[in-house]
């Protein structure tokens, strides 16, 4: 994007920046809570993510910032490492394997991930992000972000913390959040569509206003209601810039040779590119336009990010989808509004984080439930059972799975559906059968006609149909309209050709090409 078209539309992008910001700040200090990690390393992570990533990255609309799907390797990694800044040297090397793998085009790996699995995995970190939020928005107090799974090990249960919050529940924060999400609906329901002021200001922004406005209330006893510090956003407050520039962190550079190093950097570089180049699968058809994200670039970007945010005393980065979700959620258009969000982490954390300190968390938990909602809409199950078993079930497997595991594993289980289906499709399809005709002699002619791409998968139900032609007659059997024939195949028809003549079967090739 060329420095003079850059801000042709920043009056979309200003304002659904400042949502991802709103969005992102407790998302971020939550993955750090989570990562065992200090918690200017999550702000650190999501301004790099905003200004370096955003900067170099070919993405119209994805955010990258620190990841909730990388928070358990982090929280592993730095206590196996034993140092913080030991592990940020896994980090700054993780950034170098990303661009290693940008500059080898291996940005094509995002492509085989079906449709069904990236509205699965859409659709439960949609489910998830309600159920985590619940907690905030009911005011309990105890943190509940955590990993993005249903059922932790680390840092709690999720569904164990929403029935404690149910018990635990504080009225000041449900009051903030029924208001908050009711302004969020009428807001994208009938006030955007009636003056173009509430297009620029968005929901998010009068909600965040909102809710300091009434924590004030409720501090000087105008309602009779109250919050507590742990209800509240907390994020550190530098003295001066000095001090803001004192909480950087540099990686230890002497442990380059300990191997534990080298492989919690590959781990990294692993799972960061390829919950990227998911997130940037699943953008893309989210995105209005329906513009292509260069994916080797985009790894290319994400490796610079890991090693300026590793260098600095940051989180892990990657392309995230509950910001990217925001952000498109609230009209962003060019990637400026990625870097705007940075932008505004940056100056916040080093001017007004006092003010920040003062917005309840039950005000972002209402725009995360909305995000949520968004992307587990109960229209989108039904269009998916509609489309049949091929996708439902891939997509269905998908949700299960990061609701019971974590994202990942989730994937995984869904990928494992939607293999089996391709699997099934490719054994069903190997070939069809023409109309048998009958000879003057009466003698069957069977014609096989074999698709276009053969593979060894396709060898059992060619088997099949071959042995289950009668004795007595003839096969054709037609290579025509095949490319490639796997070597198993061929051989089997080799052999078939020499053992029909056991049941008198005729047997004549069309194409066939004898292998040397």
């Amino acid at each position: 994007m060329e420095v003079k078209n850059m801000f042709q539309e920043l009056k979309s992008d200003l304002p659904a920046s400042i949502a991802v910001f709103f969005v992102a700040v407790p998302l971020c200090l939550g993955i750090a809570l989570a990562s065992g990690a200090p918690l200017f390393a999550g702000i650190i992570g999501g301004i790099v993510g905003g200004i370096v990533v955003g900067t170099a990255s070919g993405s119209s609309l994805g955010v990258t910032g620190c990841a909730a799907g990388l928070a358990v390797i982090v929280l592993t990694a730095i206590e196996m490492l034993g140092s913080w800044p030991v592990f940020l040297l896994a980090v700054v090397l993780a950034g170098i394997i990303q661009l290693i793998m940008g500059f080898a085009k291996a940005g094509f790996i995002a492509y085989f991930f079906p449709s069904s699995v990236i509205k699965g995995m859409l659709t439960g970190i949609g489910i998830l992000i309600i159920l985590k939020q619940i907690p905030h928005a009911l005011g309990y107090g105890k943190d509940t972000e955590g990993g993005l799974s249903l059922f932790q090990t680390e840092g709690g249960d999720t569904l164990l913390a929403v029935a404690d919050a149910f018990d635990a529940f504080t009225p000041g924060a449900i009051l903030i959040t029924v208001i908050s999400i009711v302004i969020l609906i009428l807001w994208d329901a009938v006030l955007i569509k009636k003056h173009k002021l509430f297009q620029f200001i968005q929901g998010p922004i009068m909600v965040v206003v909102l809710g300091i406005v009434m924590n004030s209330f409720y501090q000087h006893g105008l309602l009779n209601f109250s919050l507590a510090a742990g209800q509240m956003v907390s994020i550190p407050v530098p003295e001066n810039l000095t001090g803001f520039f004192g909480q950087f962190t540099f990686p230890d550079f002497s442990a380059i040779t300990n191997f534990e190093v080298w492989k919690t950097a590959f781990v990294l570089a692993i799972v960061a590119s390829l919950e990227t180049l998911l997130c940037v699968e699943a953008v893309d058809k989210l995105d209005p336009y329906k513009r292509i994200t260069p994916t080797n670039r985009e790894l290319k970007a994400q490796g610079l990010g890991n090693i300026v945010s590793g260098l600095i005393g940051g989180l892990p980065v990657a392309q995230v989808i509950v910001r990217s979700t925001a952000n498109i959620t609230f009209g962003a258009k060019t990637k400026l509004s990625a870097i705007l969000y940075g932008v505004f982490l940056l100056i916040s954390a080093m001017t007004i984080a006092e003010l920040l300190n003062r917005i309840p968390l039950a005000s972002l938990a209402a725009i995360l439930i909305m995000v949520g909602y968004k992307l587990a809409k109960p229209a989108l199950f039904k269009q998916m059972y509609q489309l049949g078993g091929e996708q439902f079930v891939p997509f269905a497997a998908t949700i299960a799975g990061i609701l019971a595991t974590d994202l990942l594993k989730g994937i995984a289980i869904g990928m494992a559906f939607g293999i089996f289906y391709t699997l099934r499709h490719s054994y069903r399809n190997a070939y069809y059968m023409e109309d048998v005709m009958t000879t003057e002699e009466g003698h069957e002619v069977h014609h096989l006609v074999l698709a276009e791409e053969v593979s060894f998968f396709n060898k059992a139900s060619i088997i099949r149909a071959l042995e289950a032609i009668p004795a007595n007659s003839k096969v054709i059997i037609d290579c025509a309209n095949s490319k490639s024939i796997a070597y198993d195949v061929v051989e089997f028809i080799q052999d078939y050709r020499s053992s029909a003549t056991l049941k008198n079967i005729s047997v004549e090739t069309i194409e066939f090409v004898e292998p040397t």
